[in-house]
């Protein structure tokens, strides 16, 4: 089959943009391996996606999306990637009854960027109060950014966790153990206590989170709680994998390889 490989623009990977190409250079591999002709472009390079059997895609761009839209065989669609945006995710995650995080707390507030991913650490902030809330709101608008979320900081363990759909491969890690991060937002959370919870519940609710999404290439952050209890905080399309990067290009190769 002949594949395309599209790599995400750079602005869609802040302090990642190595780690988000090594992936999908990775998945090009696996499919050369099995006797696929690949070929990879960044995103902004796209004139067409004619002649193609499969594209797998990492981009962003609204040009991008619409390029994709009607295409056959995209992983991931561009209806799936829209529906990780911000808002849209809060509306899917309530109706597929996903546990997220409360809007009132005591121990401050995230604001986050709504309309579109994360490009710049500004786009995602921490706020200890009500009063600081409002100024970054404004602060928000003042860029153009009048679509956003808001909800309570969580105490709790952080975790990181990364699937591919329906392939059973489903991993999740604890940032401050390593110390890999992208904003150094873990921080706000501290080190990893490691509190029990039950790992097939988590991986359970992120595939229905998955499946209700659309997405088949899929990673978010949760905070697990003292008591075992946790929220989902994060859920984005196609990470960089990097913590298992070679078990997963086996996976996401794999949805090609099995068709």
């Amino acid at each position: 089959m002949k594949i395309l490989l599209i790599y995400r623009a750079e602005q869609f990977s802040p302090n990642s943009v190595e780690k988000d190409r090594a992936i999908l250079d990775a998945v090009g591999t696996k499919l050369v391996a099995a006797g696929h002709q690949v070929d990879a472009i960044g995103e902004q390079q796209l004139t067409h996606v004619d002649g193609y059997d499969w594209v797998l895609t990492m981009g962003r761009l609204p040009e991008t999306l619409e390029k994709l839209q009607s295409k056959a065989g995209v992983i991931n669609t561009s209806a799936a990637i829209r529906n990780c945006g911000r808002c849209q995710l809060a509306t899917i995650m309530q109706l597929s009854d996903t546990p997220v995080p409360p809007q009132e707390g005591s121990h401050g507030y995230w604001l986050k960027r709504g309309d579109a991913a994360a490009q710049s650490k500004d786009d995602v902030q921490y706020v200890a109060d009500k009063t600081e809330l409002a100024a970054k709101i404004a602060a928000f608008e003042q860029r153009g950014i009048t679509a956003y979320t808001v909800s309570a900081h969580v105490p709790g363990d952080l975790v990181k966790f990364y699937g591919v759909s329906g392939s059973g491969f489903f991993r999740y890690y604890y940032p401050t153990d390593d110390g890999d991060t992208k904003f150094g937002d873990e921080a706000r959370n501290g080190s990893a206590r490691h509190y029990p919870f039950q790992e097939v519940v988590l991986q359970h609710t992120a595939e229905t989170l998955a499946q209700a999404v659309g997405i088949q290439v899929y990673g978010g952050d949760c905070i697990v709680r003292e008591d075992g209890s946790f929220c989902v905080i994060d859920f984005n399309d196609w990470p960089s994998f990097s913590r298992c990067r070679d078990e997963a290009a086996e996976a996401i190769a794999g949805l090609v390889n099995s068709d």
